[in-house]
This record gives structure tokens, C-alpha cells and sequence, in this order.
């Protein structure tokens, strides 16, 4: 069975797997573990509702409880050493051959040595740092482990080290004992720290240490709105929170949380997408436009997700009002605020005062949308940063001083965080320059610098075809007030209609109004090769564009302003001087396409009227509205704007606009006298 899928179908393909690719990245950025909801502070006012306990769970101590408790049990803890009862033998014996071998026939005092090294070796011999840390612990007793595993208890006080012990012998010694420099050699250490059984030892002590308080039954009422969180209230919150992340740790909890979490994003960008699809169509319809979006949305919820999981930076220095900003640039305020919104709704679910980060970023998106109407100036976005920075500090001032009451309590350090955020949007100029050559869109900023008519290219249009370039600006004017009269982007319509018959710079001489009442050079050929010669200043125009670097929402002006109508001079004088035979349809044809856009429609009817109205022999108020009229009626009769969303409403406005503007152009003047002799 073959499968008949068109271009339609591929690409309502393409749109349902960008939504579920969206989903899926979304759902990956959000925190593995889910994050308990409240946010909460000793002496702080609750700001949340009613808390009751939804399951029993114990009341766990303070830190500084269990640090006290656990220090009352320790001071009773003895550390263990292992004491080495046959290394004083072995140091005797060593000392007795040594000194005999360097004074042979000298009398040693044997008995007086074997005596003083069993008394200080018996008390025990340490290491200097050992005495040091008991001295710093505070501990008076060790104990000691004999080779039999037998446990003595010994004073720390009776201890020696190589140091003491090495003075002890030589307060009593005799002069010939003193007189032996290297007895040190034979002090050794002979009490080792036995570090696996002293922490058994702790561990054991510290089993009875009880990490909880009490218990919370479930249903039991824990804190309402409004009241202050006292160091009590706070151990019971901070033990439901404990609870809470060790429930849902569990696998079960943690797959119904994920589940959740996609259920929330899946509704959120389907109701965006739904938007899109009932109130903005042509960026639906356009799935560079939706991949832009979403990639923006991504952005934010990505920038969102590494500021929380991976640093330990605050949230809101995320330059959040870049999306609607930047959206704003290239679409338009509603599309920009509603991403916005969705956007911000799906990371208030990683933050944790979402009640707060809702109410800030809301208001900041609506700061961006509203200061932000359109992108002329690069000073705009500077002003727009600051009017964020504002609005981001007073609405949190204000909720602080609500939830708080106390200018001691309020956290100031927001406020630089505000200021971050606010400074990186300036780098939304940089951003917006790589999504237009992304993407293939195009700013204000953009088209304020093509309407430049001092560029290069202007320059030399006006000097090559000056009366084609005259006849562009009075289209421009045209078009740009009946863009404004009926809704259509007015900067848009102004540029195109600027660069639509840029064509005509290679040839200017075949086009009357660059001939300057001379002879018309299309006259003397075939009806059919002029016809030719006139079509072709669209894709002369379209080479010209593209050499050039236009974007390609102006080329479609370019290919668009004559739609698919006929040479109409040449096509009927063919059918005048051929009676009879039928005429190629093709040679008299604009190659088209017709008009998609409200701009694309309103320049046709504005180049049509213009050109119509310099014919005109006399100009009056009925032969201005007559020749709008006809040229008009007679596109639509063609079918020049079937693929353009424009009403009759509108093309009823753009002619009233076109009449008014025209009998400003062609008004009478005033006939100054002349002086008589």
C-alpha cells in the first residue's frame, strides 16, 4: 500500500514532533527531585495558606539540639590506644650493647635504667601530637588495650612523651648517665591510637542519640497565613519538608512526580500552540517561526534550570525579559506576552517561591511589552532595561514590605540581582542581529536602516532611474498611510515599497518616467519583446536584491507587486492590432507570486494607483476617485488578492486613504498675478 503524503501532511509532521521535542527537553531541565513548595524563615509571617499535616511524620531536632545532646554524650568517651608492653625489654637490651660497645670496661648503672624505663614505659609513652588533641579535647582519661585484649584506664596527666620522659630520666639520673648523649634514642613511643576502635566506641555512644522530638498526626494543623514562624513552628516545617523529599525519593513517588511534571508542560505549550494556531496563523503556518519560539522558550526554561541545579547563583539573574523582548522585535506584544507567561508558569515549578516569581516576572513582561512597542533605536533597549529594573524593585519592595513589615527583615541583595538581570538585556541587540540571519526575520531596527534613502544603493537608484525613485516614494507614502488606517505594519509596508521596482536600475531607459518626454524605445519593437522587457524588472529586481543582501521579506515585495496582472498597454494593443488572434497569455504575464500579506496587497494598489493617477489629463475630485476606483476593483476582479488577508472593510479604508492623499499631491494652486507695466 503506497502512503500519499504531501507537502501538507510532512509538515504537520514536522510541527506535532517539534511539540513533543519541546515537551521532552523541558521535562529533562526540570529538578530530578521534586522540591517542597514553601519557602519559609524563623520570625518570618507565613505567606501561604493553611498547612495541615497530610501524613504522620516524626518532628526532628535542631541542629544545635543534636549538637548539644551529642556533645553532653561524648564527654564520657575515652578514647583507645594500644599499649606495646615488650618494646621497653627490647630498648633496654639495646641501649646496655650499645653502651658497652662505645665504653668498654666503664661501669653502667643497669639496675638504675632497667627501673626508670619500665616505670615510664609502664605509664606509656605518646606521641607529642596524640597528648596534644587530648589536651585540645579535654579528655583526663584514655584507655588503654593490653596485647591480651585487656582494657586499662589510664590518666592522661601519668603520660609521657619521648620529650618528658627523656627530662624524667635525666632529673634523676646519675652524672654518668647524664653524661650519655643519646639516650633519647631509646624513648620510643609505645601507646599507638587505635582508631578503628575508638570511633566503634563513638558509634556505640552515639546509637542512643534520639534525632527526633515528638510526632505530627496526620490531619494536624501546622501553621495558617499570616502567622509567625517560631523556632517551633520552624522545626515542624523543616521536618514535613525532610519528610516530603524522602517520600518522594521512593520510585513510585518519583515516577508519578515526573508524570505530573509532563502533564503540566504538555498542557502549557499545547494551550501556546493552540494559541498560535487560532489567533496568529501565519506563525503557525511558518515553522521557522515556531522553531524560533520554542527555542527561545527552551532558552529560558535551560538558563532557568542551570542557575538552579548547577550553581549556586540566585534565579533571578536569569535574564527572563529577553524572551518577550526579543519576540516582541520580531512578532508582535500579544504572542510576546503570552510566551512569556507559559514560559514563566513552567519554571515556576523548579523555583521555590513561585507565588513571588510569578507576580515579579509577570510584571516585567508586561514592562517589556509595553516599553517596547517598536525597535527603532538601539537607546530603546537601554530604556527598556531600565524601566524593567524598576518595575522588577518596586513590585518586590512592595510584596516584601506585605509579607514582612519590617524594612530589617527585607532582602536587599535581590534588588543587585534585579540590576544583573536588567544589564544583560542589553545584549538582546546581539541576540536579535543572529535570529534574524537564523531564521530569516527581520526587525525594526532593520528596516529603519533600509528606508535610509542616503544608503549606497538608494543613492545610486536615484541617480540611475530619478523618476522611478520619485515614483517609489510617492508609493511609499501611499502605502504606509493605509498601512496605518487598517492595522498592517506600517515600517514594513515604507520599506518595500522603497526597493519594489529596483529592477528598473538596469534598463531605466525603457520606463516612460525615467524618459523625460523623449522617445519611448519600446515602441519600436514587437508588443510581445516590450512586454518581456517590462516583467523582467521584477527578477532584475529580485538579483539585485539578493546581490545586495536584502532580506526576503522585502524580494517579496519586489515579486509580488505586480502579482500575476498583464502588461496591460501592450496586451491590449496586441489584441487592437490583431483582431482575431489569440494572444500568448505568457509573454503578457507577471510571473507572480500574488500577494500573501496585508503589506504585499496594499503596495499593489498603491503602485497600480499612483502609476493611474499621473495619467489622469485633469485632476478633479470625481476623475481621482474614479481612477482609485477602477484600478482597484479591477485587481480585485483579477483575483490579486485571494492569497492576501486583507477584507473589503480594508481595501474600502486603503481607498479612502488613497483618494484623500492624491488630492493632496494634485491640489490646485493659487495663481500668483503678475505686475502690469
Amino acid at each position: 500500500m503506497k502512503l500519499n503524503i504531501t507537502k501538507n501532511h510532512l509538515r504537520n509532521i514536522t510541527k506535532a514532533g517539534l511539540f513533543i521535542c519541546v515537551i521532552a527537553i523541558i521535562s529533562q531541565l526540570f529538578p530530578s527531585e521534586s522540591k517542597f513548595k514553601y519557602q519559609f524563615d524563623v520570625g518570618k509571617p507565613w505567606s501561604y495558606e493553611l498547612v495541615t499535616a497530610s501524613f504522620d511524620f516524626p518532628v526532628y531536632k535542631s541542629e544545635r539540639e543534636i549538637t548539644k545532646e551529642r556533645t553532653a554524650l561524648l564527654l564520657n568517651y575515652m578514647p583507645y590506644f594500644k599499649l606495646d608492653t615488650a618494646v621497653v625489654n627490647e630498648q633496654i637490651t639495646q641501649l646496655i650493647k650499645d653502651y658497652t660497645k662505645k665504653n668498654p670496661g666503664n661501669i653502667f648503672y643497669i639496675d638504675f635504667i632497667k627501673l626508670k624505663f619500665k616505670d615510664i614505659y609502664g605509664h606509656g609513652i605518646i606521641s607529642s601530637n596524640n597528648l596534644k588533641k587530648l589536651t585540645e579535647d579535654e579528655k583526663n582519661s584514655i584507655n588503654c588495650i593490653l596485647p591480651d585484649r585487656e582494657k586499662v584506664v589510664k590518666n592522661v596527666t601519668e603520660l609521657y612523651t619521648p620529650k618528658t620522659a627523656y627530662e624524667e630520666i635525666q632529673r634523676e639520673a646519675p652524672e654518668i648517665v647524664k653524661t650519655y648523649d643519646n639516650l633519647n634514642l631509646y624513648l620510643t613511643e609505645n601507646l599507638k591510637y587505635d582508631s578503628i576502635t575508638s570511633e566503634i566506641a563513638k558509634s556505640d555512644m552515639l546509637k542512643n542519640l534520639s534525632l527526633t522530638s515528638g510526632m505530627v498526626q496526620t490531619g494536624e494543623r501546622i501553621i495558617d497565613r499570616g502567622e509567625i514562624v517560631t523556632p517551633e513552628a520552624y522545626k515542624v516545617l523543616n521536618s514535613l519538608k525532610i519528610e516530603y523529599q524522602k517520600r518522594n525519593s521512593s520510585v513510585q513517588q518519583s515516577a508519578l512526580v515526573t508524570i505530573g511534571e509532563i502533564i503540566i508542560i504538555t498542557i502549557l505549550i499545547l494551550l501556546f500552540f493552540l494559541y498560535l494556531y487560532l489567533f496568529r496563523p501565519r506563525i503557525f503556518e511558518n515553522l521557522g517561526n515556531l522553531v524560533f519560539i520554542s527555542l527561545l522558550i527552551l532558552m529560558m526554561v535551560g538558563m532557568a534550570a542551570i542557575a538552579i541545579k548547577y550553581t549556586d547563583l540566585s534565579y533571578y539573574m536569569v535574564p527572563f525579559a529577553l524572551l518577550p523582548i526579543i519576540i516582541r522585535v520580531f512578532f508582535d506584544s500579544r504572542t510576546a506576552l503570552f510566551a512569556h507567561i507559559i514560559s514563566m508558569l513552567i519554571i515556576s515549578f523548579m523555583v521555590d517561591n513561585s507565588f513571588q516569581f510569578i507576580l515579579l516576572q509577570i510584571t516585567i513582561g508586561m514592562a517589556a511589552v509595553s516599553s517596547l512597542k517598536d525597535m527603532t533605536q538601539r537607546s530603546q533597549l537601554a530604556q527598556t532595561a531600565l524601566y524593567i529594573f524598576l518595575s522588577y524593585t518596586i513590585i518586590y519592595l512592595g510584596f516584601e514590605f506585605v509579607s514582612e513589615g519590617d524594612l530589617q527583615r527585607i532582602h536587599w541583595q535581590s534588588v543587585l540581582y534585579f540590576a544583573i538581570s536588567s544589564a544583560f538585556l542589553l545584549f538582546a541587540y546581539v541576540l536579535i542581529y543572529i535570529f534574524e540571519k537564523m531564521f530569516g526575520l527581520i526587525s525594526a531596527v532593520t528596516l529603519v536602516e533600509l528606508t535610509n534613502i542616503n544608503s549606497d544603493l538608494m543613492m545610486k537608484f536615484a541617480e540611475v532611474a530619478p523618476g522611478t525613485f520619485q515614483h517609489t516614494l510617492q508609493v511609499s507614502n501611499l502605502a504606509t498611510e493605509a498601512a496605518k488606517k487598517i492595522g498592517a505594519n506600517s515600517l514594513l509596508v515604507r520599506t518595500g515599497a522603497l526597493y519594489h521596482d529596483i529592477g528598473k536600475m538596469k534598463h531605466p531607459e525603457f520606463f516612460i518616467e525615467n524618459q523625460m518626454g523623449g522617445k519611448n524605445p519600446l515602441l519600436d519593437l514587437d508588443f510581445e519583446e516590450a512586454s518581456r522587457i517590462v516583467i523582467r524588472h521584477v527578477t532584475d529586481g529580485v538579483e539585485i536584491a539578493k546581490k545586495s543582501h536584502l532580506p526576503e521579506q522585502i524580494i517579496n515585495f519586489i515579486t509580488t507587486h505586480h502579482g500575476q496582472g498583464k502588461t496591460k498597454y501592450f496586451y491590449n494593443s496586441f489584441i487592437n492590432a490583431n483582431p482575431g488572434i489569440t494572444p500568448n497569455e505568457e509573454a503578457y504575464t507577471y510571473p507572480g507570486p500574488l500577494p500573501n500579506s496585508k503589506e504585499t496587497a496594499i503596495l499593489m494598489m498603491a503602485d497600480a494607483v499612483e502609476a493611474r493617477s499621473r495619467s489622469l489629463s485633469i485632476y478633479t475630485e470625481d476623475s481621482i476617485n474614479d481612477a482609485v476606483e477602477q484600478m482597484i476593483n479591477a485587481q480585485i476582479a483579477d483575483g490579486q488578492f485571494k492569497d492576501a488577508p486583507i477584507s473589503f472593510r480594508d481595501v474600502e479604508t486603503v481607498k479612502s486613504v488613497f483618494k484623500d492623499k492624491i488630492k493632496n499631491i494634485y491640489h490646485t494652486r493659487i495663481v500668483y498675478p503678475e505686475v502690469k507695466n
